[in-house]
């Protein structure tokens, strides 16, 4: 009877607490949605997990939590917490979609492309974005095997711990940037709020901080420009017109909620469709002017419209006629689109225009800036890419554009790339990515594009007649020396060749190279060559003729043709004699006679002309090349030997003719 009290006494307890456990639960589950719609995804995250602590997961949780960690950028943790979420069979199809988005972003293209496929099966009216989304995983995948020839490396003296992004040179070399950091500047007392946290991401306000050069290639500590510049809230990226001294930055100000259904995230534009919030953030174009160290006459720029829409991420033109920025106004082709205004004669700017379908997609096309080689750079994921934002370079002006390229890997990764500078080269510069962190943060690194090196695979050969016949065959020579010179540098590597003829050497690409090959019984033979490596998977496949340096003895001369009944050099003769004025040179001591022969048809003193006339243009096209006069003999034989039975009233095929005409050289004996 006692037990059976106690087991009463147990049940009244934990019926009657049961109601105030969720109770609580309630209050904080509605707390956790609250911060979720107010875009403040990183205490979101902490209120989330505690009521994981005491309740079983549901894929409405598991799915809040994931888009948590995509909202802030962290793809990473986003992946994970979808996959938990995709193991429920509540899950929505749009988890499915982010699931496979965030492994793409996570670099594992295999598993992406089959999260894509899955979704197009489930989703059937996204079909068709789910391949070509799934396609793009092929692409990347291709591009990771054949990367682009760019050494990246990440500016340890400009990021920090948060988000660095958007970087611009100043003049002098000082280095302007976009950061969301936390760590305390020197010059606190000019931004008093910046410790604060922005709780959409945990970190600190978006500032522009600049970093004195002190070379080349290194920086001083940066420090936040003055509060002209950095308000209390989001500042950058900005782009600076160094003729006129002005400075273009986007300024982030948070606006009561209009009819509008999207927030902004000052650092990578990513809309979201929650409405709770009264208030929404908003993207304006500022321009201030630089006195010395100082800012002044700062202005909105003409178009912003926050009520409505956003306007940021200018990239002014460097004679200042034409200002590119992105917006989500309506009119558009996507979520944001890259517009430009045009400067009119009193200096105020004209109605903002759309770059066009070759730029913008349904996508976000953003962060436009102007290469000193004059092309425009911009992030977006809306064209094929790797993942996240990809950087698009295009040729054009206004609306009117080349097709938009990728600049593939290793310049773009699976996550997010932006905010591109590049020299007038087109070969180094400066961009954002946040392909090494862990978190999803981007942070400043250079590139600076390096010869491809690929394998020069090699052997020596002689060509040996096949009787009766115009056919050579291959001989193998083997244990040939092997000095390879490097014109750039002229550095030389020596080797020899191993007893089959063959060898090889790593090259570089544009490099101009030359094998010399020599041997005991043959002329040294030279050959010049630039590599054109694309990939550092590629070889080149060279051969290297040898002929014997056995006095007397013809030698024929490969494709010398001419045109009928015609002496002069053509192309592609001139290119075979280039040839042997190459083994002329490598072979200072020898004389040769360089002879011209023709088949039987014609008149024999209409052949021995012809001949004649064709072997002394031969000589004169040597001598034109730097070889001595004295070296050489023109000698035409016409058809005094022929090579195989098609003398005069003998039928021949064209095949049979065409061993007899040749162009041939002989060493001269002494």
């Amino acid at each position: 009877m006692r037990v059976q009290s106690l087991v009463i006494l147990v049940l009244l307890v934990v019926g009657c607490s049961l109601p105030v456990i969720l109770q609580a639960q309630k209050k904080e589950m509605k707390q956790a949605e609250k911060h979720f719609n107010s875009f403040e995804y990183a205490l979101a995250l902490e209120a989330y997990k505690k009521i994981l602590e005491s309740t079983e997961p549901n894929a409405y949780m598991l799915e809040r939590i994931a888009d948590s960690y995509r909202l802030m950028n962290n793809s990473k943790d986003a992946e994970f917490w979808y996959a938990q979420a995709a193991g429920l069979p509540d899950a929505s199809p749009a988890s499915l979609y982010h699931y496979a988005e965030a492994t793409k972003r996570n670099g594992d293209y295999t598993k992406a492309k089959e999260l894509f496929q899955q979704y197009a099966s489930r989703v059937p009216e996204k079909a068709e974005q789910a391949r070509l989304l799934a396609a793009s995983c092929d692409s990347a995948m291709l591009w990771m095997r054949q990367p682009k020839s760019y050494k990246v490396a990440a500016e340890t003296g400009l990021n920090s711990t948060g988000v660095d992004f958007s970087p611009i040179t100043m003049p002098g070399g000082a280095m302007l940037f976009a950061s969301d950091r936390l760590e305390a500047p020197d010059n606190a007392k000019n931004n008093a709020k910046k410790k604060e946290r922005f709780n959409w991401t945990g970190n600190g306000y978006v500032q522009l901080y600049l970093a004195p050069a002190t070379s080349d290639s290194t920086w001083g500590k940066p420090a936040p420009l003055s509060k002209e510049i950095n308000t209390s809230y989001h500042n950058g990226p900005a782009s600076f017109l160094e003729q006129e001294g002005i400075l273009f930055f986007t300024r982030t100000n948070s606006m009561k909620r209009g009819r509008s259904k999207k927030n902004t995230d000052p650092t990578s534009w990513v809309g979201s469709a929650n409405e709770s919030s009264d208030y929404i953030n908003r993207l304006e174009i500022y321009t201030a002017k630089r006195n010395n160290d100082t800012w002044a006459q700062v202005q909105p720029f003409k178009y912003n419209k926050p009520q409505e829409y956003s306007v940021g991420h200018p990239a002014v033109t460097p004679d200042g006629k034409l200002l590119y920025f992105v917006s989500d106004m309506p009119g558009g082709l996507g979520e944001t689109d890259i517009y430009y205004s045009e400067r009119q004669g009193d200096g105020n700017w004209g109605k903002p225009v759309n770059a066009g379908p070759v730029i913008n997609t349904s996508g976000r096309e953003s962060f436009p800036s102007i290469g000193a080689d004059g092309k425009l750079y911009f992030s977006s994921d809306g064209h094929i890419g790797m993942g996240g934002l990809d950087i698009f370079v295009a040729e054009g002006e206004r609306a009117q554009w080349a097709t938009v390229k990728n600049l593939k890997y290793p310049l773009n990764s699976s996550r997010d790339d932006l905010g591109m500078i590049i020299d007038s080269t087109g070969t180094k510069g400066w961009l954002a990515s946040g392909r090494e962190s862990a978190n999803g943060f981007d942070n400043i690194y250079n590139f600076e594009e390096v010869p491809v090196e690929c394998q020069l695979v090699g052997e020596t050969i002689e060509l040996v007649a096949m009787q009766g016949t115009h056919l050579k065959k291959k001989v193998k020579v083997g244990n040939v020396l092997l000095q390879l010179f490097e014109e750039n540098d002229g550095t030389m590597k020596e080797t020899h060749t191993d007893s089959l003829g063959a060898f090889g050497y790593k090259v570089q690409a544009g490099m101009q190279y030359t094998i010399r090959g020599s041997k005991k019984g043959y002329l040294t033979q030279t050959i010049l060559f630039t590599p054109d490596c694309r990939f550092n998977i590629d070889s080149l496949l060279v051969e290297m003729v040898l002929y014997r340096d056995t006095p007397d003895v013809p030698i024929v001369l490969e494709n010398i043709f001419y045109d009928l009944d015609k002496h002069d050099i053509r192309p592609d003769a001139a290119l075979e004699l280039d040839k042997l004025v190459m083994v002329l040179k490598e072979n200072p001591t020898i004389r040769i006679e360089l002879s011209s022969h023709t088949d039987s048809r014609q008149t024999r003193k209409y052949n021995q002309d012809l001949s004649d006339r064709r072997a002394k243009a031969a000589v004169e096209y040597i001598i034109s090349k730097g070889i001595d006069r004295k070296r050489l003999v023109a000698k035409g034989y016409g058809e005094t030997r022929l090579r195989n039975k098609c003398g005069d009233k003998v039928e021949c095929s064209e095949e049979e003719h065409q061993v007899n005409r040749r162009t041939e050289f002989k060493i001269i004996s002494k």
